[in-house]
């Protein structure tokens, strides 16, 4: 099933064109990360798949419906900071959102268990810290037991504590079958965490799709021996190769992708007299691409 399929999408504010002409689609049981600097459209884009801001132009579906209530309540949302009562604990809290979405305070126990706050649920919210609030937040999401969820950089300002605590959860929720649908300008968070991305550009799409078909618009094999400089020369040669360069401690043989086999390569290496001590393939980094791709 595809959970959300975006259709020409456009958002004016004025002069300005937050999106453009933006189409893409989000498969159930992924991890979809919206991808693109502060100011690329990514907060414009989810608001307006969550019926907060309403489009110039172009048109969405939610669960290959035209959005109504029945397909809203089917998703947990965390788009803006947390807000919570400091000086109520965690239950407190979160009955008071279960109240207000008129589902799930039969599943306050359940939530916070999944976020890992059960031995802290009875302390006050001030007493938190960001990692804490921030995953006290996604239980709140959790209530009715939705199966997308939508969050809008779920890391930001957190400590590596933090975001470690808050990819490990989202990890987890994508192993439980929940499709989870993130806006975040950290291509280290995207590339760790998601299935699929969209990358935006000043408004526009560049590109999206699994996100290691993305990545891997060629091989890399990085190779390294006591002579580096002889190895480089002699790779040059080697049959199908696209490109080979010198780094600080190896060599990089750039191939078509798929087309790099390691056995041959060490094989080809030994027959020129070269005893490699290093040989792996490698796939380029999100960064690197991400920078190819806007031309950045």
């Amino acid at each position: 099933m595809t959970i959300l399929t975006v259709n020409q999408l456009h958002k004016n504010y004025g002069r300005i064109q937050a999106l453009k002409n933006v189409s893409f689609s989000v498969p159930e049981g992924s991890v979809f990360g919206i991808l693109g600097p502060n100011g690329s459209g990514k907060t414009t884009l989810l608001g307006t798949i969550t019926d907060i801001i309403r489009p110039t132009q172009g048109s969405y579906l939610l669960f290959g419906k035209t959005p109504t209530g029945d397909e809203r309540r089917k998703i947990g949302t965390l788009l803006e900071t947390p807000n919570f009562y400091h000086y109520l604990n965690a239950v407190e809290n979160l009955k008071i959102n279960a109240a207000i979405k008129k589902k799930g305070e039969n599943d306050i126990q359940k939530v916070l268990e999944i976020v890992d706050l059960n031995k802290r649920k009875h302390s006050k919210f001030s007493s938190y810290s960001l990692g804490m609030k921030q995953r006290l937040a996604i239980a709140s999401c959790l209530l009715g037991d939705p199966s997308v969820l939508i969050f809008d950089e779920p890391t930001n300002g957190l400590d590596p504590v933090g975001i470690a605590e808050i990819r490990q959860l989202m990890r987890n929720l994508h192993e439980e079958g929940k499709t989870i649908i993130m806006a975040s300008h950290l291509l280290d968070e995207v590339e760790k965490i998601c299935t699929h991305v969209a990358i935006l550009k000043s408004g526009s799409l560049i590109t999206h799709g699994d996100v290691a078909e993305i990545l891997s618009n060629e091989d890399i094999v990085e190779v390294s021996c006591s002579d580096n400089e002889t190895l480089l020369e002699n790779l040059k040669s080697y049959p199908g190769i696209s490109n080979a360069e010198l780094t600080k401690n190896s060599v990089h043989a750039f191939f078509p992708t798929g087309t790099a086999n390691l056995s041959e390569i060490n094989q080809y290496c030994f027959s020129k007299g070269i005893v490699l001590n290093h040989l792996t393939l490698r796939k380029k980094s999100l960064e690197s691409r991400f920078f190819e791709l806007t031309n950045n």
